[in-house]
């Protein structure tokens, strides 16, 4: 991997203030070149990480950015394990981006779910294609629609990892790796809580114009030696190459302890 596309910090205040110019400078350019801002999130503390910064900033054409979410558990908006719920407190409440702008999963379709898990498999696949199928529509009401986009192509997607490798809600060895068609998938059997959830797939995500992993903390340390120093590794955050696009990693240096490419 190239050491470049690498930024160190050694903590993550310095951290923040980065990653809010990259994503201030992707803004502008996006807006300027499409008249509009495409932006996929993920949880865990990336949300925080981003606003802390960004949310200060005077300089962003908020009406213009449209929101995603890289993957979201499939429980009620206002539940404390909702993505949505999550990014609201930390960057939405402090922020004017039109509502209608950020793109949620449907909860009313929730419940629907719940009664199939009772019932088995086959009203499980009906049930989770329904909300797999809802969200897509709404990708498609950005990104034009499926015969005319393969994919749709964000102007930036922010990404965090997982101890275990896993980014989105894209596990190591779980089947969904392998595909190579659909935008987004559904997982009911994901290893970390709550098990329901839906996912970007792995085409979606290497097909943005900017990626930017972001990953702190001493807990980090063996799953980025793998994933950077590691060509070879098959884990999730590790299959990400976009196809034309650009990656970043910004880490802190608890982070990046044992990586001797840095060295």
């Amino acid at each position: 991997m190239n050491a470049s596309n690498i930024h160190t910090f050694s903590n993550t205040r310095e951290l923040s203030v980065d990653l809010a110019d990259l994503t201030v400078k992707l803004s502008e350019e996006s807006i300027k070149s499409r008249d509009r801002f495409t932006v996929g999130i993920s949880g865990g503390s990336l949300p925080k990480l981003l606003a802390s910064d960004l949310k200060n900033r005077e300089d962003i054409e908020w009406d213009k950015w449209h929101v995603f979410f890289c993957d979201e558990r499939l429980v009620p908006l206002n539940h404390e394990d909702s993505n949505y719920l999550l990014c609201k407190k930390e960057f939405f409440d402090h922020v004017p981006i039109p509502g209608d702008q950020i793109y949620t999963i449907d909860p009313s379709l929730l419940p629907q779910l719940e009664t199939a898990v009772e019932k088995g498999t086959e009203a499980i696949e009906e049930a989770s294609l329904e909300i797999v199928e809802d969200y897509e529509q709404k990708l498609i009401s950005v990104f034009a629609t499926v015969n005319a986009v393969k994919f749709p192509v964000f102007d930036l997607l922010l990404l965090g990892v997982g101890p275990d490798g896993h980014t989105c809600s894209l596990f190591p060895d779980h089947p969904l790796l392998d595909l190579t068609i659909g935008w987004v998938a559904y997982i009911g059997d994901s290893p970390k809580p709550p098990p329901r959830r839906i996912t970007f797939t792995l085409p979606v995500v290497n097909h943005a114009h900017n990626i930017a992993f972001v990953a702190t903390g001493e807990g980090k340390q063996d799953v980025l030696k793998e994933i950077i120093e590691n060509p070879e590794s098959r884990l999730p955050a590790a299959l990400v190459h976009p196809v034309t696009g650009k990656l970043y990693w910004f880490l802190d240096d608890a982070a990046t302890f044992k990586l001797t490419s840095l060295k």
